[in-house]
C-alpha cells in the first residue's frame, strides 16, 4: 500500500471511530501512532520515536512532549497530542515552549484529525505563530498528501522541506485573507474594486452601496467556479441548458409558462435534476486535481447520470444514480467493465470516494 492509500485509509478510520474515542490517550493509540507509523517510523523503537521526551527549558516543571521523532540521536520533529475534540488554538503556546527547549526544526500540534506543522521561519529556534501546513484528515487534498509525504523517514530532507515551508506558510495566509474578503469584504477591498468600475467620485454613500454589490458579486463568482461548499449550482445548470426537476408545483408551473421542458414533456423523458448537477460539480472539483476541469463532462440518461473525461463515454469516471432521492448511489466501472455501486446517504458522501474518483480520472492523464 502506497503512502496516499495509507493516509486515506487512516482518514476513513478517523471518521468512523472518532465518536468512540473518549480520551487523549485513546486518540494517540487509535489515530496518532498509526500516523507516525505511516511516516515510516517505528513507534516502539526509541532510536526513532521517543515518547514523553523532556522539553523543560528550566528543568523544574517536568514538561514533556508526547512524541519526539529522532534522527542520528537528535530530535527533528516534536508532536504534541490532544483529544480529537480539543480546539488546537488553545494549545499552540504549549508546543512553543517545548520547541524552544529542543533542537527540533519542526513541531506538530494535533488532535488526531487536524495536524498543524510549524517551523522557525521567522526567528531561529522560536516557533512561528502560524503553521506553514495544516491538514484535516477528513478533508485532506492530494496536494497536502504530497507535502506530508516529505516528512516520511525515507524522504526526509531538511533543506527540501524548509525551502517549501516558507512558500506554503504565506500561501496559506494569503488564502485566509482572500477567504475573509469573500465572506466579508473590507472597506479597502470594496474601495479598490469600486474605483475600477465606477466612473464618478467615490463617496462614503457610494462605498456603502458598493459594499453590498461587491459582497453579492463575490458570492456569485464563488458559485460560478464551484465554491468550497459548492452549493446548489442552479445558475450553472440553467446555463448548461439542463431542465431542473423539482417537487414544488409552483416551480413546475413557472417552467411551463416559460416554455421550458419538464418531466411531463413528451419530447423527452430525460430530466437533469439539481441534485445530479450538484453531484457533477462535486466530482469535478475532486478529479480536477489530476485532470483539467474542462475535460470533465457529463451525459444524462433515463437510468443514470454519467460523468466521464473528454466527452467520451468510453472514459468513464463514475455514474450517479439519483432518480430515487431516498436511494442515492454512485457507480464505478471496474476492470471487467462491470459497474460497482456504492450507497450515499447524502450528496456530501461523494467526498468519501475521493480516492476511487482520483484513480478513475488518472486513467486518462
Amino acid at each position: 500500500m502506497d503512502f496516499k492509500d495509507s493516509i486515506m485509509q487512516l482518514a476513513e478510520r478517523v471518521s468512523s471511530l472518532k465518536d468512540s474515542i473518549l480520551t487523549e490517550e485513546a486518540t494517540k493509540n487509535a489515530f496518532i501512532m498509526p500516523f507516525i507509523q505511516i511516516l515510516g517510523y517505528v513507534v516502539f523503537n526509541p532510536l526513532e520515536v521517543v515518547p514523553e521526551m523532556d522539553c523543560d527549558i528550566a528543568k523544574k516543571k517536568g514538561e514533556k512532549i508526547d512524541y519526539a521523532i529522532m534522527k542520528d540521536g537528535a530530535p527533528i520533529m516534536l508532536i504534541e497530542c490532544k483529544h480529537w475534540k480539543q480546539d488546537l488554538n488553545l494549545h499552540d503556546n504549549q508546543l512553543k515552549r517545548y520547541y524552544v527547549a529542543s533542537k527540533a526544526k519542526f513541531g506538530v500540534l494535533t488532535n488526531g484529525v487536524v495536524y498543524r506543522f510549524y517551523a522557525d521561519l521567522i526567528k531561529e529556534n522560536i516557533m512561528d505563530d502560524v503553521p506553514f501546513l495544516e491538514i484535516n484528515l477528513e478533508k485532506i487534498r492530494e496536494a497536502q498528501i504530497e507535502e506530508v509525504k516529505k516528512f516520511c523517514k525515507e524522504n526526509f530532507d531538511l533543506d527540501n522541506i524548509l525551502s517549501s515551508a516558507n512558500e506554503l506558510k504565506y500561501m496559506s495566509e494569503v488564502k485566509k485573507v482572500v477567504r475573509s474578503e469573500f465572506d466579508e469584504p473590507s472597506a479597502d477591498f470594496v474601495k479598490m474594486l469600486t474605483k475600477r468600475v465606477y466612473e464618478g467620485i467615490v463617496t462614503q454613500k457610494v462605498l456603502d452601496q458598493f459594499t453590498d454589490i461587491v459582497k453579492r458579486a463575490l458570492k456569485s463568482h464563488i458559485n460560478d467556479v464551484m465554491s468550497e461548499k459548492l452549493g446548489i449550482a442552479i445558475k450553472a445548470t440553467e446555463a448548461a441548458g439542463a431542465p431542473i426537476k423539482t417537487s414544488a408545483p409552483a416551480a413546475i408551473d413557472e417552467q411551463k409558462e416559460e416554455g421550458e421542458q419538464t418531466i411531463d414533456d413528451k419530447s423527452s423523458k430525460i430530466v437533469t435534476t439539481v441534485e445530479e448537477m450538484e453531484g457533477y460539480y462535486i466530482v469535478k472539483s475532486i478529479v480536477c486535481e489530476v485532470i483539467a476541469s474542462e475535460r470533465v463532462t457529463y451525459r444524462d440518461s433515463q437510468s443514470y447520470f454519467a460523468i466521464f473525461a473528454d466527452d467520451n463515454n468510453r472514459r468513464p469516471i463514475c455514474r450517479l444514480h439519483f432518480n430515487n432521492l431516498s436511494n442515492l448511489r454512485i457507480g464505478f466501472i471496474d476492470e471487467n467493465k462491470n459497474e460497482v455501486m456504492k450507497p450515499l446517504e447524502k450528496l456530501d458522501d461523494i467526498y468519501k470516494f475521493k480516492t476511487q474518483l482520483i484513480e478513475a480520472a488518472k486513467r486518462y492523464i
